[in-house]
């Protein structure tokens, strides 16, 4: 065969080869990793605190210069233990130190193919310092970027669509879920704050009493509260057992008492989890809460579980009235470029197989060809298709959620001692 020939032939497998190495990655993409297993299970200390502010526009993070400000208010009131650091409504004004690479926040939104060529990592500006307008005035704080995006509520739904969650007026019932409607996605940036307590002197207002003496009060079931995770915890990657922590963000009261202060640490585990599986079915996370750790050490046995969560805007993520998170089904857009990429593997799979086969046999034609690569192309598709793994449902660090107590749980507050702290930072 001439050499000229034997090039244009090379030169025509070309196609052909990437589009087997594209099969082979995205069937690599889609099957389940526990390269960081370890590391999701260990959960992070608690440090600072969670501070999350409502930008009064939408800023465009990675275009952000050194010495650049961006304002917004305080989306939820701030809390240490029983008394309220900053009333949400304040005003904030951030300013961006510099700049760093960061990787992205792996999410839901689109399929395999399309994060593939997004970038890995992007822009993130460093806000070291943040300006909080309290009651006596302009309060400095040191702080530190956790997440940038537009988020949206999602409650579980019960059989009429409407969230079993308590009314305002029923016992144990807390300010941040008066309303119980979906809101609409709002640009928020959610930071971690140091050194409050020094910094709010002066402008701190007690909730309710504090435990300068033992007393006993009952949470009813059904009571609800907002906690923040301090962990990844997504249906791929976590394991049942898996322990899950979070860190409550108010303070219940019952009869203008605290019964259970902010901060306060609430411990469970993922019961069951189904990761995103072949013929584009989506995954699914179970989560229980059994125990919460209070301030000055007690730990209390409860029985809770999740019964609203925020996430991104473009999650696609719900939850069942018995707590569980569920992927959505594939969309449009998401079927859209599956089929646009399974068509691309059975034209580049018919192309290719009789390139190979006129190559290797000297009297091979097209015609003669044909048949075969119909039947590969038909075989390389149906694989491709079949394969196509479901969405999966990812909780990152540091996201919303809210727990509601299924029994009654009596807790006890005891004094906050010196003897009681160091036994809690043990």
């Amino acid at each position: 065969m001439p050499t000229n020939h034997l090039r244009i032939e090379a030169r025509k497998l070309r196609p052909a080869i990437i589009a087997v190495a594209l099969f082979i990655t995205g069937i690599a993409c889609t099957l389940p990793s526990h390269a960081d297993d370890k590391a999701s299970d260990e959960q992070p200390k608690d440090s600072g605190l969670y501070v999350k502010v409502l930008l009064s526009t939408t800023v465009k993070m990675s275009k952000l210069k050194p010495g650049d400000s961006v304002e917004g208010t305080l989306a939820r009131d701030v809390y240490g233990a029983d008394r309220k650091l900053f009333s949400a409504g304040s005003p904030v004004r951030l300013t961006v130190d510099h700049l760093e690479r960061r990787r992205r926040t792996p999410n839901d939104h689109w399929p395999w193919v399309v994060n593939a060529f997004k970038p890995r990592h992007e822009n993130y500006p460093v806000f070291q310092k943040a300006t909080v307008q309290g009651p006596g005035g302009d309060i400095p704080l040191q702080v530190s970027l956790i997440s940038n995006s537009k988020m949206r509520q999602v409650f579980a739904q019960g059989k009429k669509g409407k969230s079993p969650q308590a009314s305002p007026d029923e016992p144990g019932a807390v300010e941040t879920t008066k309303s119980v409607q979906k809101k609409p996605a709002v640009p928020t940036v959610v930071l971690e704050a140091f050194g409050l307590e020094g910094a709010a002197t002066g402008a701190i207002a007690n909730t309710g009493e504090s435990a300068t003496e033992n007393r006993i009060q009952s949470v009813p079931a059904g009571t609800h509260f907002r906690i923040v995770l301090l962990g990844d915890v997504s249906a791929s990657r976590s394991r049942p057992g898996d322990l899950v922590t979070g860190r409550i963000l108010e303070p219940v009261l019952l009869n203008e008492k605290v019964a259970i202060p902010a901060g306060s640490l609430v411990h469970g585990k993922v019961v069951k989890r189904t990761p995103p599986r072949m013929l584009s079915r989506a995954g699914s996370l179970y989560l229980t809460f059994s125990e919460i750790t209070l301030p000055e050490g007690n730990r209390v046995q409860i029985a809770a579980y999740p019964a609203g969560a925020e996430l991104n805007e473009r999650s696609h993520t719900r939850i069942d009235r018995e707590g569980g998170l569920h992927g959505e089904r594939p969309g449009k857009a998401w079927m859209a470029i599956n089929l646009g990429m399974t068509a691309g593997v059975a034209k580049v799979a018919d192309d290719g197989i009789q390139l190979i086969i006129e190559a290797v046999v000297s009297t091979a034609t097209d015609v003669s060809t044909a048949g075969t690569g119909r039947i590969v192309a038909a075989c390389a598709s149906g694989i491709f298709m079949a394969t196509r793994h479901g969405r999966d449902v990812m909780l990152p660090r540091f996201s919303e959620m809210e727990i509601t107590m299924e029994r009654d749980v009596s807790i006890e507050r005891v004094p906050v001692t010196a003897s009681n702290n160091e036994a809690g930072s043990e």
